[in-house]
């Protein structure tokens, strides 16, 4: 073996190494952990916002439907989103569409 192949193999050979792209992997997952929370968190926020707007109101336009069911709501839902959301789509969906 060359030395160079030596050395490549003896540094995915080392502790140290693996030890290293572990770290770098949590520190990734933990980022993204945060920033799923996070998403989570203003779709939730805006869901709530809207939906309560809509049913005082009593109405909704076909686009603010559009807006809160295809763009908030369901990706909130297959990211896992909880039941308060499902509740309060569930009463703008008993809602009058205008225009």
């Amino acid at each position: 073996m060359d030395n160079i192949t030596t050395i490549i193999l003896a540094v995915f050979a080392s502790t140290g190494f693996w030890a290293f792209v572990t770290a770098v992997w949590q520190a990734k997952a933990k980022k993204k952990s945060a920033e799923s929370r996070l998403l989570m968190g203003l779709a939730y926020s805006k869901i709530c916002l809207l939906s309560k707007e809509y049913i005082e109101r009593g109405e909704l336009t076909k686009d603010e439907y559009e807006e809160l069911n295809k763009y908030l709501y369901i990706p909130y839902r297959e990211m896992g989103g909880n039941g308060t959301c499902e509740k309060l789509m569930s009463e703008v969906n008993k809602l009058p569409i205008k225009g």
